[in-house]
């Protein structure tokens, strides 16, 4: 029966491939910039960053940011260069490592791909729903019939109920060009906002020392690498690269270089000014800290919860794909709205569930991107390229290419795990205060 069942599961598999084999991408690469920045850059991975800083210091908190800067630009790099490694084309992420490493490759990548989906669109629905509250306590001063985080969050819900019913990811590319330019949008503000505060607060009050004993700086500085690595977490480029059109490589480079610019201004300017203008008081959520004002305040709070519309879209997508191909199966086309909504119904429902009873959204940022997007974004990149890319003959050369793969494997796997220790001390913390 086992062997039945291996079976079946290997041909949906190679069925999968050569259903989407056939579809030719039609997207330009804005609209790759659009999706790639979308992904990335979402206030709820970059509002974070000057906590993060601010938990490891001015050296060892820039050196963190750069390094995790140019380490997954390179990666992302690496990964849309083996989409047609082959000679075929795997234009998605499963199916990429499945051809590279086989079976283990194929699930390795759904196990890591469902926790970063879930763990990010969670967090996601968090933070667009302090969003959403921040605005309205904005305007609504008064104390009876006060909105809790909740009901925002079951708002947020119904519209990206809404959204899901757009068929795939190039589907959502005009959702996520506006998407993008409520990126560089809320990034202006806030950092705007953040060095006006700044310069009315007095300078002589602003401490960036550590905070705590011993070990509270050793476990928050852990929890901070978590933070930094779920800024940059992208688990579904081969995916987006599959809606690119011909010249695929040419394309998706132009959109990842386009997408890392708008990255790379936003996400060092806001972590590096937050820091300095609050210094080690800066809060989990940048958007926390800032006071006036309350026009651009609400007008950053606006630009954060359409840029996470667009980014809960992109990470639903994977786990959508799995419900497609069983409906597929089934033979079922004339219901497949139907049995669409349903599928996303239920998996909104049970998302929003855990949000709603998850208030830690720091802890939560800094977990999820410390269980999954190191295996996507640094680790499997790595051993990827280490094994299908054409050496140099020179043999120095070659050996320095391959240690240098495995060194990077290796350290991100290190820190994924202490990132991991230092996220779970922290969330029981919370839980006991």
């Amino acid at each position: 029966m086992s062997s039945a069942i291996g079976g079946a599961l290997e041909n949906r598999e190679v069925g999968t491939e050569a259903d989407i084999s056939e579809k030719e991408g039609r997207g330009t690469w804005r609209h790759a910039a659009f999706h790639v920045a979308t992904t990335i850059a979402t206030p709820a991975a970059y509002a974070p960053l000057p906590f993060a800083v601010a938990s490891l210091g001015w050296p060892l908190g820039v050196f963190s940011l750069v390094i995790g800067t140019l380490v997954t630009w390179c990666s992302s790099l690496v990964l849309t260069s083996l989409w047609q490694w082959n000679g075929e084309k795997h234009t998605t992420y499963q199916l990429l490592a499945k051809s590279i490493f086989g079976r283990w490759g194929y699930w390795y990548v759904i196990f890591f791909q469902q926790v970063a989906s879930v763990g990010n669109n969670i967090a996601l629905q968090i933070a667009a729903g302090s969003s959403l509250k921040a605005l309205y306590k904005l305007y609504n001063t008064a104390d009876n019939r006060v909105m809790t985080l909740q009901q925002f969050i079951l708002l947020f819900d119904a519209f990206e109920l809404f959204l899901s019913q757009l068929p795939d990811i190039h589907s959502l590319r005009w959702v996520n060009a506006i998407c993008t330019v409520s990126t560089i949008g809320f990034a202006g503000t806030s950092i705007g906002v953040t060095i006006y505060d700044g310069h009315w607060i007095d300078r002589n009050e602003v401490d960036y020392s550590l905070q705590g004993n011993t070990a509270t700086k050793v476990f928050r500085a852990l929890n901070a690498l978590g933070t930094i690595a779920f800024s940059f977490g992208d688990a579904v480029l081969p995916e987006i690269q599959s809606t690119v059109r011909e010249p695929v490589r040419v394309n998706i480079y132009k959109s990842i270089s386009a997408a890392y610019t708008i990255i790379v201004m936003s996400y060092w300017a806001l972590a590096f000014s937050g820091y300095w203008a609050f210094g080690s008081q800066v809060q989990p959520y940048i958007l926390s800290s800032l006071t006036a004002p309350r026009w651009v305040i609400a007008m950053a709070n606006l630009f954060a919860v359409i840029q996470i519309a667009g980014c809960f879209q992109i990470y639903c997508r994977p786990t959508f794909a799995h419900f497609e191909e069983r409906v597929k199966e089934k033979n079922v086309s004339r219901k497949s709205r139907i049995w669409r909504l349903i599928y996303t119904s239920t998996y909104m429902t049970v998302i929003t569930l855990v949000s709603t009873a998850m208030p830690f959204f720091g802890d939560l940022v800094s977990i999820c991107g410390a269980v999954s997007f190191p295996p996507l974004d640094f680790v499997l990149p790595s051993l990827a390229f280490a094994k299908t890319r054409k050496t140099p003959q020179n043999l120095g050369l070659q050996c320095a290419v391959k240690v240098l793969c495995y060194a990077v494997a290796i350290l991100f796997s290190i820190v994924g795990a202490l990132a991991c220790i230092g996220a779970i001390r922290s969330i029981v913390l919370d839980v006991k205060t």
